[in-house]
């Protein structure tokens, strides 16, 4: 097979098609606002991990493959084979993200599953069941939420911005002179970063350790929107390295982009 699919629009939707699939098998073991009915365990960082994690992983697995078998495969639940590296396309996935949400009922959490070609995503859904919320984008096709077109706020500066952030970072960004204004924090990164895509917050940063997993389905449905995910060099994030460990994250309108890393980048070094 050379070049990509040329039919990139009806590949998102079979991949789509999957993600909702998925969501259905983690649905049976949700229970909201109860304690999920998965066996749940510690893997070697102590993070939890449940049955629900691993079969969603397998189930996503093995449909990849079968829509697209040139691809290689990086997931939080799966070991990482370095093969992958030689190859032009990946899916990068995470089956459960926000597991501490799913496994104690909370409804915050998602399946995330992107495409990505020669580095960068260009299919990504995020799919949250337990909220009836699926997020599609495609790259030069838009962005999308349960099939309704999605865009980020329109907001011209930072002045009374609403922004997500982690607890140890407000104080400093309080400091600024914008007034900025701080949202409850999704336990989902994928989700957060859709809610900038959204334009249901303005601005989010996330501090160092996140993972490729976390964000590269996000990463697209938000550029798509028509903002920005990245690193406080500014750049736009590759995918496909040997370490998928992520630095400081901002997710911005493109508008806000500038004014929002020289904040994130005052965080950090208070925080250092």
């Amino acid at each position: 097979m050379q070049g990509f699919p040329a039919d990139l629009r009806k590949l998102a939707s079979r991949l789509e098609q999957l993600a909702r699939e998925a969501g259905a098998i983690a649905l049976t073991d949700f229970r909201l606002g109860e304690r999920t009915s998965a066996e749940i365990r510690l893997k070697g960082g102590g993070s939890p991990v449940t049955d629900a994690d691993i079969a969603v992983d397998r189930f996503l697995q093995q449909g990849a493959k079968a829509i697209l078998p040139e691809a290689g495969w990086l997931s939080e639940e799966s070991a990482d084979n370095p093969e992958r590296l030689e190859r032009d396309w990946l899916f990068i996935v995470d089956p459960i993200d926000g597991t501490t949400a799913f496994l104690r009922g909370d409804p915050r959490w998602c399946v995330s599953l992107a495409l990505i070609d020669k580095g960068r995503p260009v299919v990504g859904v995020v799919h949250a069941p337990a909220l009836d919320h699926t997020f599609l984008a495609l790259r030069g096709g838009g962005a999308f939420l349960n099939e309704e077109a999605i865009g980020v706020s329109a907001r011209a500066d930072l002045q009374g911005a609403a922004f997500v952030a982690p607890t140890e970072y407000q104080d400093v960004l309080g400091d600024s002179l914008y007034e900025l204004h701080f949202v409850k924090r999704n336990p989902s990164l994928a989700l957060r970063i859709a809610q900038i895509a959204m334009g249901d917050a303005d601005v989010a940063i996330a501090k160092p350790n996140a993972r490729d997993w976390d964000i590269a389905a996000a990463d697209v449905i938000l550029s798509e929107a028509g903002g920005a995910l990245v690193e406080l060099d500014g750049d736009a994030l590759t995918y496909n390295r040997p370490n998928p460990r992520r630095d400081m994250l901002v997710a911005a309108p493109k508008a806000l982009l500038g004014e929002s890393l020289a904040l994130a980048k005052a965080a950090a070094r208070r925080g250092s």
